[in-house]
């Protein structure tokens, strides 16, 4: 499991490449959105838009092909965990 701490609002290049799960976690609220991308490029959300989350929620989505690129719109501070096992792809 590989894991990257985020606290701007730049996209951020969680992984590159195919990966079987991946985990955001909330450490902070934070009012505006995470795009969730698979991609390496491009910012428009094609897994998920996650709308003023709340401290303490998790997020868990499956089968990424290319890459996880995050966008926060704003200040943020979660954590995003990528599930690298080869299994389930």
């Amino acid at each position: 499991m590989l894991y990257k701490y985020i606290t701007d609002n730049t996209a951020t290049q969680a992984w590159t490449g195919p990966a079987r799960r991946v985990i955001i976690q909330v450490n902070a609220a934070l009012t505006g959105t995470i795009k969730v991308i698979d991609n390496i490029t491009g910012t428009t959300a094609n897994v998920a838009t996650i709308t003023n989350p709340t401290v303490g929620s998790f997020y868990e989505y499956w089968g990424f092909q290319t890459g996880v690129l995050i966008i926060a719109s704003g200040s943020c501070d979660i954590t995003v965990s990528v599930d690298l096992s080869r299994s389930g792809i």
